[in-house]
């Protein structure tokens, strides 16, 4: 069994999910589930970012500490993931003890091997708050683009800045112009790794394209060092004297959590978290699936600091999501133009939001997700051909053959058209393309309905019953075959037909079900949405926005 490693990112515990946000995550289940249906040895770890300056604004904002904000929409997050069917080996946050741990251990093996030194430079301060403003906190237009940016990254053109890089300043908190002031942090030399990173991302293969282009650019670009540290007090001490009121800046902080999550994971089952993270015995495979504003952190910071540290796996394949917008707009938390995921959940199946997000997410391009086309998608697909075709078979299996599955013999044919589907949609979804693999198996979704169409065994249980029990015996093996491999994507309705038909677990091969067995407990597969609610959740939209 091989390695296999798949680490989501982690949000921000400084408000609720929206769609945008969910559809960059979703890959990495679909992945899990598969690799684990394949019987391959997965570690599947994420977490919530309860540090960094988007959970302390929050908290300045609202008038409590940050980890009351954290608390929050941690358990939010884990509820919600918990209800859309994430099967996440662990998920943590990362204000807890372990993580600081770990996050300190490779901080001062970082700077062991030389890689942090210290400088004094001028950082942004606040007049009027008395404070140092982490990058977070600065606003001003970038020098790139010159659309308005945050001090460390840019979301328009995705260039990672300093605040000092910016012009018209102004401090987040109070809207006043902050001045500069000396103050000394450590910072990692990552201009050092500029020809290894370069190697290492040139070589690399099952990269999405645009973690291939970002990334290059970088590099062409030239690396430049960053401080490591900075002036917080909410974060992971730094733990080197003199330093002690200062925080291990959350950009270095967060992609660590990888680490820390699987070194925590062990600690909490018996687990081996070197086997996924260090080379020597079978080969590893690590994902990481994130959405494109987070490209440069996991395909250059995260795999400097793995080298920088020594002796540990870098990423393999990288699954950066493009955008969402909402009804062809860019999503607005500011102004709640939104699609809230615990609001979604709470109103529709989860399946229905994870075909949605699969099968028309931003997977190569930016997507944008319609109320119209979620209804349609889901009545259309969902419920008129794959819901229709497993509860038109087993209900007519329940009026004519008493609810046991009829006697039928070994059909080929189909057989051969299941036995490559495994194949190719099993390709695709290692490849990253799950739109690909969705597309692949609802195509023969819709042709075991051609099948049933053109059998029609409503004559055919007139006129010969044996022949129309054929029929039947062949679309219940489809039925079983199509539970295994939309498993991944559609977990919860994959599970309810494994009870209609009494079978074991998932797995990534060839099903059967014996003749005679009984189907138990047969209801629909999918309620119908009415399109009314279309306009409805349009008007909600709309009148929630501010």
């Amino acid at each position: 069994m091989a390695p296999i490693f798949i680490g989501g990112a982690w949000p921000y515990a400084n408000g609720s999910l929206h769609l945008g946000r969910l559809a960059s995550l979703l890959p990495g289940d679909v992945l899990a589930r598969y690799y684990r249906a394949k019987g391959e040895q997965v570690l599947y770890v994420s977490g919530s970012d309860c540090h960094g300056t988007p959970v302390a604004v929050q908290a300045i904002q609202e008038g409590v500490n940050p980890g009351d904000i954290a608390d929050r929409y941690h358990q939010e997050f884990a509820e919600c993931f918990k209800q859309l069917g994430f099967s996440y080996d662990l998920y943590t946050r990362t204000d807890q003890p372990y993580h600081h741990q770990v996050v300190q251990e490779l901080f001062l093996k970082l700077l062991g091997n030389g890689y942090l030194y210290k400088q004094t430079n001028q950082q942004t301060f606040c007049e009027t708050d008395q404070r140092f403003l982490p990058d977070r906190y600065v606003e001003g237009k970038c020098p790139v683009c010159g659309n308005r940016a945050r001090g460390d990254q840019c979301d328009y053109c995705g260039n990672l800045l300093d605040p000092a890089d910016l012009a018209e300043k102004i401090c987040k908190l109070c809207g006043n112009a902050p001045v500069e002031r000396p103050t000394e942090h450590y910072y990692l030399a990552l201009s050092r790794f500029q020809a290894e990173l370069a190697t290492y991302a040139g070589e690399a293969e099952g990269w999405r394209d645009n973690a291939v282009q970002l990334t290059g650019r970088y590099l062409e670009e030239g690396l430049l060092d960053r401080a490591a540290t900075r002036d917080l007090l909410w974060g992971v001490d730094v733990p080197v004297e003199g330093f002690e009121d200062k925080k291990i800046y959350v950009w270095i902080e967060a992609v660590s959590g990888y680490l820390s999550a699987s070194r925590q994971w062990a600690a909490e089952t018996g687990g081996d978290w070197e086997l996924f993270w260090r080379d020597g015995g079978e080969p590893i495979t690590a994902y990481y699936v994130h959405g494109k504003d987070n490209i440069p952190f996991h395909t250059l910071v995260w795999p400097a600091l793995l080298l920088g540290a020594g002796g540990l796996h870098l990423p393999d394949r990288i699954i950066s999501c493009e955008y969402m917008t909402l009804e062809g707009k860019k999503f607005s938390t500011s102004r709640n133009w939104a699609v809230w995921v615990p609001d979604l959940i709470g109103r529709y199946h989860p399946d229905s939001i994870r075909y949605f997000l699969i099968a028309n997410g931003p997977e190569k391009r930016d997507t944008d997700f319609s109320w119209r086309e979620f209804i349609y998608s889901h009545n259309g697909e969902l419920l008129g051909a794959f819901g229709n075709f497993v509860n038109r078979t087993l209900a007519f299996i329940e009026k004519s053959f008493g609810g046991r599955i009829p006697e039928g013999e070994r059909n080929a044919e189909w057989e051969r058209i299941l036995t490559e589907l495994y194949v190719k949609s099993g390709t695709l979804i290692e490849g990253g393309h799950l739109k690909e693999a969705i597309e692949l198996i609802f195509s023969c979704v819709r042709r075991a309905n051609k099948y049933f169409d053109e059998q029609k065994p409503w004559a055919q249980i007139k006129e010969s019953p044996q022949a129309c029990g054929v029929t039947l015996h062949t679309c219940v093996q489809i039925i079983a075959n199509l539970a295994n491999l939309l498993q991944p994507f559609i977990p919860y309705s994959c599970e309810t037909i494994r009870t209609f038909l009494s079978l074991e677990q998932s797995a990534w091969r060839l099903a059967s079900v014996p003749a005679n067995r009984q189907i138990q407990s047969l209801s629909l597969l999918f309620e119908r949405i009415d399109v009314s609610r279309i306009e409805e959740e349009n008007r909600l939209l709309e009148k929630r926005q501010t």
